[in-house]
């Protein structure tokens, strides 16, 4: 049985059974409990580290960088995903020694403190962009863009997703499996990666001669989006939107995943059934979501991994080539996960 066997199994991620197994003290007990579970089920026992096989290899010069949410409250758990993917990288890659500080602040116009005492030697940033006052006061710090950028301005280098494909990708498969009336289903319509995914899937919709709707929940819902949460609320109000619209549409593109829990509750509680009365995509693959949902729709795999190999490997380009001039630009192509597959992507 593979890590990402039990991860499956256990409703965690991969890189959460690799810290149950290294260090079971930093994991939730309800999620421990879970993974020790799964692995005594199937007489999981992991091999001691000195006994795992492979060559040895020189390790590489470790690099001591931050990672900033601009706009998140301290020690938000939520965020925790960034160590994650790094700790799964760092398993199975030797080169990525990496000196992690995770950095917060409540505002753009707030430099964390840590940034000077810490004596970085990189920085990726996430969240809000930084205000000109702060990043004058990085310009000595080799830092890159992750994610979405908030705005196609943005001076520095950057790693994100390539938000266009992923909403043509979407129009594409509902075109495919026969649907004639589409919609897009979205919260927080003005959020950058949203804002481009729904104008990508409405334009490849159009080409495609489909009837294609918006069908948007509160712009800028006063609240930062890394710390936004599903509002049962709005999804109650966007279903009903959706039932009163004409045509109905049967195929829905939701562009990101956060939502889609009580969108579909939401639906289920107003009679409708999936396969029989629409069939929907979603814009984001969380395996612990999306394996929590009723049904298992099709929906596209951001390859967070790859963008964080991405994001750390440019990291290190750019800390050997801070002198380079210019601004350096990588996106990564999604992938679809279709329901025959069971959660798995589709080459």
């Amino acid at each position: 049985m593979l890590i990402i066997d039990i991860a499956k199994k256990a409703r965690v991620s991969p890189a959460t059974v690799s810290r149950a197994i290294n260090q079971p003290q930093i994991v939730a007990p309800d999620s421990l409990a879970r993974i020790r579970a799964v692995m005594q089920q199937h007489n999981y026992v992991p091999a001691p580290l000195n006994h795992r096989r492979g060559p040895k290899v020189r390790l590489a010069e470790q690099r001591r960088i931050g990672v900033w949410f601009v706009g998140a409250r301290a020690n938000n758990p939520s965020l925790s995903w960034f160590q994650d993917q790094l700790l799964q990288v760092q398993s199975t890659e030797t080169r990525y020694r990496v000196d992690l500080r995770v950095l917060f602040s409540d505002a753009p116009d707030e430099l964390p403190r840590a940034v000077a005492t810490e004596k970085l030697d990189g920085l990726i940033i996430q969240g809000m962009e930084p205000s000109p006052a702060c990043l004058a006061k990085l310009r000595e710090i080799p830092l890159v863009w992750f994610m979405t950028r908030r705005s196609l301005g943005f001076a520095g280098d950057y790693v994100e997703p390539n938000n266009e494909e992923n909403g043509r990708l979407a129009a594409d498969y509902l075109h495919s499996r026969g649907h004639k009336a589409v919609a897009v289903i979205a919260t927080d319509p003005d959020y950058s990666a949203i804002a481009r995914r729904l104008r990508a899937f409405t334009e490849r919709a159009r080409e495609l001669r489909l009837a294609v709707q918006a069908i948007l929940g509160k712009a800028n819902p006063g609240v930062s989006y890394l710390e936004i949460a599903p509002v049962n609320g709005e999804s109650d109000t966007l279903v009903r939107n959706l039932l009163t619209s004409t045509p109905r549409p049967t195929g829905l593109y939701l562009p990101v995943d956060h939502f889609c829990g009580s969108f579909f509750r939401a639906l289920r509680e107003a009679g409708k059934k999936p396969g029989r009365d629409f069939e929907a995509i979603l814009g984001n693959y969380n395996p612990v979501i999306y394996h929590n949902l009723d049904h298992l729709p099709a929906a596209i795999n951001i390859n967070l991994p790859t963008l964080v190999r991405k994001v750390v490997d440019h990291l290190f380009w750019r800390i050997d080539h801070r002198a380079d001039a210019g601004r350096v630009g990588i996106t990564v192509s999604p992938s679809l996960v279709s329901p025959e597959a069971n959660g798995r992507p589709v080459l």
